[in-house]
Parts: structure tokens; sequence; C-alpha cells
């Protein structure tokens, strides 16, 4: 509207002052044109002549001036409409989204250690341990920070510090390197075939249940619309179309599932042992003919290796020299008692010191049982100290096995 008002502004103008100079100057020049003047008026004339002439000077100018005015006013209107144009052009045009697919694993982090990554409550070395998240465990990202990132997995939410962490393509590479893969069958008789393929006469190594998963075996060829399986320690093949194959990942633990954990294992391993106990649980076999001396030698032996122990530990070590016996490892007791670096206390003088001593009854009741054919260490030849680790029964201060 303000550019129009100008241009018509203008034009009024330019036209107003056209009139006006017509209509001072117009009639004069007219009638002096028309008529015959004397010669002495040809100064006169001559002079307004000139002065006609200059006006019309004037004139033509200010009309060039209201014209030159004229244009620019439309000139700027235009660059104005243009502006509103393309305004109106930004405003109104839909904004056209592109439809990009974003990576899950770009809100994902993976733990980039040996064993495991402390999570605390705050973003602090300070703060309280909330729970531990594994090698081979994800986490999605709830927070990222500079220094620490918070989380959450499985039933832990807290903060873990970034320098032992990736994320996104990253988290993805080492979730397929950690991580394993299972193939689960969708409908029940899923067979496992030793060969990727369907014709008969393949040997068939397993029949899947619904539900039931083996491992994928990313090591053994890949066949298409085959997927290669671990099978009770063969390679396998099932059809791709039976199952559905999953990258399956740890979660991290809180400090309470950590300790319910370790006292489960704990039970376990107190449950395995009393098995082993059970197992071992005393036995009666013939009895060895034996004089004395066998019974005194065998109880020093006992008194060297256990006579600091219960009674269960001093006829387990009365167990294995009879057990050596019957296996035929010497023609007698005291053959197997001496035997060449079999019994340190035989070779070391110990042996010959508590029998000069004398024997203690628990020992001499120990060797005369074990004698007598009881066997608590189920048929065990051999024991060691408990503390170096070798398997077997553990009874006292010895491992026998």
């Amino acid at each position: 509207m303000k550019f129009k008002k100008v241009i018509e502004s203008g034009i009024i103008a330019g036209f107003a002052l056209a009139i006006t100079l017509s209509a001072a100057f117009g009639t004069n020049v007219s009638t002096k044109a028309a008529n015959q003047k004397p010669e002495t008026e040809f100064a006169e004339e001559t002079k307004e002549e000139n002065e006609v002439a200059t006006i019309e000077k004037t004139e033509n100018n200010l009309v060039a001036e209201a014209a030159e005015a004229i244009e620019t006013a439309q000139d700027s209107a235009e660059v104005e409409n243009a502006a509103v144009t393309v305004q109106q052009t930004n405003v109104e045009a839909p904004v056209q989204m592109v439809n990009e697919e974003v990576s899950p694993w770009a809100s994902k982090l993976m733990p980039n250690v040996e064993d495991y990554l402390n999570v605390r409550s705050e973003a602090s070395d300070d703060s309280e341990l909330v729970g531990k998240i594994h090698k081979g465990a994800v986490a999605d990202i709830v927070e990222r920070g500079d220094v620490w990132t918070k989380i959450s997995s499985g039933s832990v939410e807290g903060y873990v510090k970034n320098e032992f962490c990736v994320t996104g393509i990253q988290a993805e590479s080492l979730a397929n390197e950690q991580g394993t893969t299972y193939a689960t069958a969708v409908s029940g008789g899923v067979r496992v075939r030793a060969q990727a393929s369907s014709e008969d006469g393949i040997e068939i190594l397993d029949v899947m249940e619904e539900g039931g998963k083996l491992k994928v075996d990313k090591e053994a060829p890949q066949v298409e619309g085959w997927v290669a399986v671990k099978c009770n320690d063969k390679t396998g093949y099932v059809s791709q179309e039976f199952v559905n194959v999953e990258l399956e990942l740890g979660k991290a633990i809180s400090v309470e599932e950590e300790k319910a954990a370790i006292a489960a294992a704990e039970a376990e391993k107190a449950k395995k042992a009393q098995e082993e106990q059970k197992k071992a649980a005393k036995t009666q076999k013939d009895a060895v003919a034996a004089s004395y001396d066998d019974v005194t030698l065998l109880g020093a032996l006992i008194q060297c290796e256990a006579g600091s122990e219960g009674y269960e530990g001093q006829l387990a070590v009365g167990a294995v020299v009879m057990n050596r016996y019957r296996a035929g490892y010497a023609g007698s007791i005291s053959g197997v008692i001496y035997q060449r670096g079999q019994f340190s206390p035989a070779s070391s003088g110990r042996l010959e010191s508590v029998l000069s001593r004398g024997v203690s009854g628990s020992c001499l009741q120990a060797a005369q049982e074990a004698i007598n054919g009881a066997d608590n260490v189920g048929g065990a030849k051999n024991f060691k100290n408990a503390a170096s680790g070798q398997a077997g029964i553990v009874i006292g201060n010895h491992v026998f096995f």
C-alpha cells in the first residue's frame, strides 16, 4: 500500500505541474507565434522566447524527474512484492521430512572390558555401587554425559564411565562378537541334519521341540536357506523357515542379585560335596589277615599323616594304604608303607619315632578298622593337602583321589 501511494502521488504531481505551466505560459506563446510583430519588438520577443524556452526546459526537467520518481517507486514496489512473494512461499510451502531409519544401537551401550564394569548411583567414582554390567551385556542409554552416562539394564539403573564403554556401530560389532546367537524352533519336530540338505538319507542328528534352542555355529560354512547349529558337539543344519535366529546378550546385575547368586553357588557347591561324601560313604570290604605289628605300623603311619585330625580323617589314611595293598602295590602292609617315594614319614624317620614313643589309641583303632575292610574314601589310593586344589573327596586336611 505504501508504494502504491508513492506512485499515485508522483503521477498526480507530474500532471499537475504540466497543467500549471501550460496554463501560465501556453497562451502568450501561441499568440506571439501567430501575430506579426515589428522589428522593434523583436528584442523583446526574443527575450520572452528565451524565458519560455527556459520555462519549457524546466517543465521538461520536472516532468522527467517526476517520471523517474514514478519509475523508482514502481521498482521498489516490485521489489517489495517479490519479497512478500518469497516470504509467503516460505511460509506456505510444506517442509519435506526425510524418513531415515535409525539404528536401534544408537541408544544402546556395551562395556568394553575384560570382566565387568561398575555401575554407580551417581556420576562419581566415590558414589555407591549399585551393580555390575559384565562383559557381553547390553544397556539402554538413559542420559548421555561427557564423562559418565546414565544407563538402564535389567533391574539396574545408574552411571557408568564412558571411557570403558562403546556405543552405536562399535557396540553392535562388539555384541555380535561377544553375544551368543541361538536358533529357536517355531514348531515341533524340526530336524537337525548332518548336512544342509533335505534329501532322503541325510543323517538326522536331533529333532527340536517347539521352543527348543540350539547355539548357532558362526564358524561353519553358511548355506542359503539353512542355519548351522551346534548339536551334541557336532555341526548340524536346520531349515531357516522353521527357526527364529536371535542374538542373546546379558544384562547388568545388582549388588543384591550378585550376593544371592554367590550364596546360591555356594549352596550348590555344598550340595555337590555332600553328594560326593555319600558316594564315598564307608563301605565294608573283606578283612585282611594282619599281625599285631601290621596294625601297629599302620597306626603309626596314620598318626604321622593325620594324628591331629578327626577319626574320619585317620580312617581315610588307613583306607588308602589298604586299597593299595588290595590293588597289589606290594605283597604286604609293611611293603606298601615302605614303598619307595610313597609315604614321606617312612623315609624321613618320623614313622620310627612314633613307633618308639607309642601309637595313640584312635590311630590304632583306625588302623584295625581299615584292615578289617572299612573304606570311607571310595577306593581312593592317593591323597594330598586339601589346599592343593586337587579334585576328589575332602576329609579333614586332605583330599583323597
